[in-house]
């Protein structure tokens, strides 16, 4: 954990390491043998440890989703991939760096890698829209995504948005167009494609570069057709009562990944991404190899059908199954 910015509920973790933090400088300037108290202190750090991260609730999970030092999608990219070029542009309007992507190999195996990455500074926040896409990135990222299904590259995308940017200039240049027409072109898309919620996962802002083969979770993330303070403003008028609403929605990794939404909650280090940016990318790295392992055994063909499968699926109980609500695509086409 980052020392110097600590959560609410962190704070009794933080004055632990800070006891711990001056039993260093006081052993060391005084040479004296205080190893004793520090293993000591350091087994309370551990106990503490898991006595908060093991009973987080949901609106704590929102807050370490959005911590200042958690990897955004820069960080997963130099981890995971090398050789990453960037490509810029819709070839319409102008190059949204909200969205980002470009080729990069994975293991040896060319990949296309499209995010939205939210920026860290104060300038760099600025650059990249703070993670909101105008619709000139979503036609960018499809413009990469056509790009790579010409070259049966596999799609890697890593979503964290709270949503579409909602101003009139977005409005203007038509969001909901361009994320519809996303929806469609990749559900038709031969190409295997893997999303992954990295930190926030928020509405069509979400949804419009995730539909997917495979959609991953990190334990900390979450995915929801609005934020929790949307929700508050709409159902008590209130954006305070945004931890009742993260509750109501029920959006966390574990309870998406029960209903069907995700296919596989992947593991964070103790505390959050943020306290092991390495071990973090490292676990995904794993997720998404076994995932496009796969996938690269099906054919074009069966990657349309199983995409077009798990998103009919969703929603759906047993009996509609049983009764053959749930057709396939060869069928609902005709």
């Amino acid at each position: 954990m980052d020392n110097n910015y600590a959560l609410d509920f962190e704070q009794p973790l933080r004055g632990l390491i800070e006891q711990m933090e001056h039993l260093h400088q006081l052993s060391a300037e005084n040479n004296i043998d205080l190893s004793k108290e520090i293993r000591a202190i350091e087994k309370k750090i551990a106990e503490t440890k898991k006595s908060i991260y093991s009973n987080l609730t949901p609106w704590q999970r929102v807050q370490l989703a959005r911590h200042p030092q958690r990897p955004y999608a820069y960080d997963y990219i130099e981890r995971i991939f090398t050789g990453f070029q960037e490509l810029h542009g819709d070839r319409a309007f102008r190059d949204d760096r909200a969205i980002i992507g470009g080729t990069a190999f994975l293991n040896g195996e060319s990949v296309m890698v499209i995010a939205q990455h939210k920026g860290r500074t104060t300038r760099e926040k600025l650059k990249h829209n703070f993670g909101s896409p105008y619709p000139e990135g979503y036609r960018k990222a499809l413009r990469l995504m056509k790009m790579a299904d010409k070259f049966d590259m596999p799609i890697i995308t890593f979503v964290d948005t709270q949503g579409a940017y909602p101003g009139v200039a977005s409005e203007e240049r038509h969001v909901s167009e361009a994320i519809a027409v996303n929806l469609r072109e990749m559900s038709l898309m031969g190409s295997p494609i893997i999303s992954t919620v990295i930190g926030e996962g928020g509405s069509g802002g979400a949804l419009g570069i995730a539909v997917a083969n495979k959609i991953l979770i990190l334990e900390n993330a979450y995915y929801s057709v609005i934020s929790p303070e949307g929700c508050a403003a709409i159902l008590w008028k209130d954006r305070a009562k945004a931890p009742e609403a993260a509750k109501a929605l029920k959006f966390g990794a574990t309870e998406i990944e029960k209903l069907g939404i995700v296919d596989g909650v992947v593991k964070e280090p103790v505390g959050g991404a943020h306290n092991d940016p390495d071990g973090a990318a490292a676990t995904l790295k794993e997720a998404i190899e076994a995932q496009l392992a796969e996938l690269k055994k099906l054919t074009p063909e069966e990657r349309i059908e199983q995409r077009y499968a798990r998103f009919r699926k969703i929603g759906v109980t047993d009996e509609d199954i049983a009764d053959g609500k749930i057709v396939p695509i060869k069928e609902a086409a005709s």
